[in-house]
């Protein structure tokens, strides 16, 4: 989804797109865009390691409460389920973003390389 509005730390995509700019402003623009993109990578590469320990908890959570049958085994699962869910969100979320990011990228470059 765009974020059309623009939050306080990043301009509207869609006035970012759709205005003139110079080459200097194309530039910041892709540099923002950059360090922006490398903490997102990096911020999926822990939230998918996160993902598979808290998948592997679900899991192992699940079997726990199948063998002993419990209401207080039960509960554990359902907790390590709706964690593992939530993180899941999460990466997807952080993906949606690198997408969005791509995109703007690739507008920014195709703009300078019009000008240019």
């Amino acid at each position: 989804m765009l974020d059309r509005g623009g939050g306080a730390d990043t301009p509207s995509l869609a006035r970012t797109l759709f205005r003139p700019m110079s080459r200097p402003l194309i530039e910041r623009r892709l540099t923002e865009v950059s360090e922006r993109l490398h903490r997102l990578r990096a911020d999926l590469a822990v939230a998918e390691e996160q993902l598979a320990q808290l998948t592997a908890d679900a899991e192992d959570a699940r079997v726990r409460s199948l063998v002993s049958e419990t209401s207080q085994s039960g509960s554990a699962h359902r907790d390590a389920e709706r964690h593992a869910r939530a993180m899941k969100r999460h990466r997807d979320d952080v993906v949606a973003d690198i997408a969005r990011l791509e995109a703007a990228q690739d507008d920014l470059l195709d703009r300078m390389g019009a000008d240019g």
